[in-house]
């Protein structure tokens, strides 16, 4: 195989990777492409399965990427997976990425139709602002979210709650909201011995960041969800690598429900109760 194409997938579209410019104009990848490139692929494999159960099942599958960005990730799906499926394209396969800058949706949105990507739609729209937008569909299968920063990730986590995603898949960045509030309360909070694991500054950022994520475990298992915890890629390409799988199987909520609490209450948290929001009672 030649050096220009060893890493590339079969059937990857190469005018694709040239207008991401992951490859150049005479179709050569330099370092950085090579591994941005190798984490999308990564991701792929994990979610190219969950895909294929929802399309299984229904004839199709639609899919919401957050923090889309340039839409490496939706791009890569709809080249390797949705255009390889032209029934289910017809049946209502759709992606949708979401990203709040502009100049981002109006590339993508021009990459699209120059490829003849018809099923896929970019919206200039905050995480947030996605979970009442009239211009997404009721319900989602898939919802992605890579990479989206701080509490971005509990946004799409909300989205997917609101749309009933059957899968959830999240790579969670920057999580600075809850070190935030442990360290506002942390003179309260040292009358637990526990607290010492975030006593120092530099232990409440690492717990902080670890205990965010074991907080969007328990509220998605108190949803309802199966969750497993698993790494990107290697530490040598980033060090934002957890990525989150949920599918929802409706399995028994009251313990990961009251486990959730009883956490808010003993680390100081009880004010993010509402970010980290439980099912309301039947």
């Amino acid at each position: 195989m030649s050096e220009k194409t060893h890493d590339i997938r079969p059937g990857q579209s190469i005018e694709l990777l040239k207008a991401l410019h992951i490859l150049t104009r005479d179709g050569k990848m330099n370092q950085d492409s090579r591994r941005k490139l190798k984490q999308v692929y990564h991701l792929f494999q994990f979610i190219e399965p969950l895909l294929k159960d929802v399309q299984a099942q229904r004839g199709a599958v639609t899919l919401a990427d957050h923090g889309a960005g340039k839409s490496y990730l939706g791009f890569i799906l709809y080249d390797l997976f949705f255009k390889e499926q032209p029934e289910a394209l017809k049946n209502g396969s759709h992606i949708y990425g979401i990203e709040t800058r502009e100049e981002l949706v109006k590339s993508s949105e021009e990459l699209a139709k120059r490829l003849g990507f018809g099923g896929m739609s970019f919206l200039n729209l905050s995480v947030a602002e996605s979970i009442t937008s009239d211009k997404l569909p009721a319900s989602i299968d898939v919802v992605t979210a890579l990479h989206a920063c701080n509490t971005a990730t509990d946004d799409a986590i909300h989205f997917a709650l609101e749309k009933k995603a059957k899968y959830i898949v999240v790579v969670p960045c920057c999580q600075a909201e809850v070190a935030s509030v442990l360290r506002k309360n942390k003179a309260k909070a040292l009358a637990d011995p526990l607290a010492e694991i975030w006593r120092h500054p530099l232990h409440t950022r690492e717990f902080g960041s670890q205990i965010t994520n074991v907080l969007r475990c328990l509220q998605l298992e108190a949803h309802g969800y199966q969750v497993s915890v698993t790494e990107l890629v290697g530490w040598e390409h980033s060090m934002k690598n957890e990525l989150i799988i949920a599918q929802h199987k409706n399995l028994p909520t009251r313990k990961p429900a009251e486990r959730l609490t009883e956490m808010l209450e003993r680390i100081g948290l009880q004010e993010l109760k509402d970010r980290f929001f439980l099912p309301q009672p039947a």
